[in-house]
């Protein structure tokens, strides 16, 4: 998620993404250093998970594989 894109990723990509028919949605903030996972329930978004930091995580749906968050974000520069 890009800083000034936020609001328009959750208020207008979700439903196109949602009429779409895309299962999942990864939202990815390195600068919060949050994982947030969403999946498509009719047409409706469920939160499945939030994870932040340097957790280990298994999201859907690649929760085959374990994802160490803390990779993601380790050349992010804070403000």
């Amino acid at each position: 998620m890009s800083p000034g894109t936020g609001k328009l990723d959750r208020t207008r990509k979700l439903p196109i993404f949602a009429r779409a028919g895309v299962g999942h949605v990864w939202i990815v903030d390195p600068l919060q250093r949050t994982l947030e996972v969403l999946r498509l329930q009719g047409s409706q978004w469920l939160i499945v998970g939030s994870w932040a930091d340097d957790e280990r995580v298994r999201a859907e749906p690649f929760d085959a594989i374990e994802l160490e968050l803390g990779i993601l974000w380790a050349d992010v520069q804070l403000g």
